[in-house]
């Protein structure tokens, strides 16, 4: 299947694409070789390939809901521009 002008046109209206002079042609060309690329991807033999919708239908796997590695106040701050005890210390902003 190949797009003539006259399609490439109305496609680009519909999208509201304002072409200038010249553009269309380039258009057709790089939208005719995309329905050459589809042609491809139909020839391909899909028979006995299960259809995916997407990555959910996987489970997750779960992990336990545990603190761990806490009470490292002093490695996550070591390159902190300013600290107060074991917090970021940050300038007070007043309007």
């Amino acid at each position: 299947m190949s797009l003539d002008l006259q399609t490439v046109r109305r496609v680009a209206s519909l999208a509201r694409l304002h072409l200038d002079q010249g553009e269309d042609q380039r258009l057709q060309a790089e939208l005719n070789d995309i329905l050459g690329w589809i042609e491809q991807l139909q020839a391909v033999d899909t028979e006995g390939v299960e259809p995916l919708a997407g990555a959910g239908a996987s489970a997750m796997p779960m992990r336990e809901d545990v603190v761990t590695d806490g009470g490292q106040a002093a490695a996550v701050l070591a390159n902190a521009p300013d600290r107060a005890g074991e917090f970021f210390a940050v300038p007070k902003v007043v309007e």
